[in-house]
């Protein structure tokens, strides 16, 4: 059975849109985060992006700059992978 995911779309920096598919969305410490993997390309990696709100209140995606940011938001990534993985 093949499992289904929300889709989203993001504009890269020359304006072009690409389909992700939302992996997981968890919180750490008071912030959202998102795991996006490419349709289209499956040889890619994931991305993780924290999600903010903008002036209207909509959901916007920002790139983690912070490397220790980064970190906490993978390892946890990973634990939430392998706890998925036990339950199944």
């Amino acid at each position: 059975m093949e499992k289904e995911f929300d889709t989203i779309v993001l504009k890269d920096e020359d304006g072009e849109e690409i389909e992700f598919d939302l992996i997981m969305k968890f919180e750490i410490e008071e912030k959202e985060y998102v795991i996006l993997a490419p349709i289209e390309d499956e040889e890619a990696e994931a991305v993780a992006l924290r999600v903010e709100k903008d002036n209207n209140g909509e959901d916007i995606f920002v790139t983690i700059e912070d490397d220790v940011e980064f970190e906490m938001v993978s390892e946890a990534y990973e634990t939430l992978m392998e706890e998925n993985e036990n339950l199944n």
